[in-house]
């Protein structure tokens, strides 16, 4: 489940794709399928959640790993590394970023 805690040291990716419109739902199929047959198998993996934007255009993986070098790991993994391919093929540019949980806003809760 994701968490979003400033207290816990975890990885956070979050990588926008850009596609055609027309390609929006099978990279997010791609995706989720990726997440649900492997990227969940693999060692640190604690969530992932796929988006679809309203622009038609692009799709969001934002992941958590228990660490940046789980999440490193998982790049080395030839099953990840084909499932990668496909994300990448479908897409016209992706850009993955890992970030570090520094601040939230729970006056909400």
């Amino acid at each position: 489940m994701t968490t979003i805690d400033s207290n816990k040291n975890i990885c956070t990716l979050i990588n926008v794709f850009t596609v055609e419109p027309a390609k929006q739902k099978e990279l997010f199929d791609s995706l989720v399928e990726a997440s649900e047959k492997v990227m969940s198998k693999m060692q640190g993996y604690i969530s992932a959640n796929i988006h679809m934007g309203d622009d038609g255009k692009t799709v969001t993986n934002y992941a958590q790993w228990a660490s940046v070098e789980d999440y490193q790991k998982v790049l080395a993994a030839p099953e990840v590394k084909e499932h990668l391919k496909t994300a990448a093929g479908l897409a016209i540019e992706f850009r993955p970023v890992t970030y570090g949980t520094i601040w939230t806003d729970g006056s909400n809760d």
